[in-house]
């Protein structure tokens, strides 16, 4: 028999951490080889493409297509403990006060699933949930957890754990988590800049 249950949603990228890790992870690989120089042709042309479909994964797959199993081998480790330090001072003590409640919380994000669970690894989540990735082809998606698919990510969580999610607050930056954002009791909207946190 499923169980109703109380869950708290937090995004991650502009939400708990100021700046977007699938990014600045970009921009680290760009600082450490010149591999990522030698695909920049094909990443102007993903800019293009993104204007005109922001949802789209193609864009997102030729923006990563410089990435090899073997960079995220090297880099990531390295990159996690320094964008850490990116972190809201508040991400960690919000967690914990929601947990104390009672509450389920659950990370979801659109980012890679090689970055986002090491960098909340020392944070207690009831679960990460991010975007998948094919790990010999780390440019490349297997799911895109970004707009409704976060709610998609969020309906699997629940039925594999036998609970109705009630959702009671969630936290985010931006107008594409508006899917996970309208089935909360509470929308808190997040300043990517300044980690202030506004009720709704």
């Amino acid at each position: 028999m499923l169980m109703k249950q109380d869950v708290v949603v937090f995004d991650f990228d502009g939400t708990l951490s100021a700046r977007d890790s699938n990014v600045e992870f970009g921009r680290y690989c760009f600082r450490h080889s010149l591999r990522p120089w030698l695909f920049l042709p094909l990443m102007g042309v993903a800019a293009i493409v993104r204007m005109f479909n922001p949802s789209g994964i193609w864009w997102r797959e030729k923006m990563r297509r410089f990435l090899t199993a073997d960079m995220v081998k090297r880099f990531a480790p390295d990159f996690i403990k320094q964008h850490k330090m990116e972190r809201f001072g508040w991400a960690r003590e919000q967690v914990a006060s929601e947990r104390a409640a009672g509450r389920r919380v659950v990370l979801i994000s659109a980012s890679a699933d090689y970055l986002v669970p090491q960098l909340v690894r020392d944070i207690k989540f009831d679960a990460v949930l991010t975007s998948q990735m094919d790990a010999a082809r780390p440019w490349k998606y297997k799911f895109l957890c970004w707009g409704a698919n976060k709610v998609v990510a969020l309906d699997t969580w629940a039925s594999k754990n036998k609970i109705i999610p009630r959702v009671v607050r969630s936290y985010s930056d931006s107008p594409s988590d508006m899917p996970l954002m309208e089935i909360a009791a509470e929308q808190v909207w997040v300043d990517a800049k300044t980690g202030l946190r506004k009720h709704a």
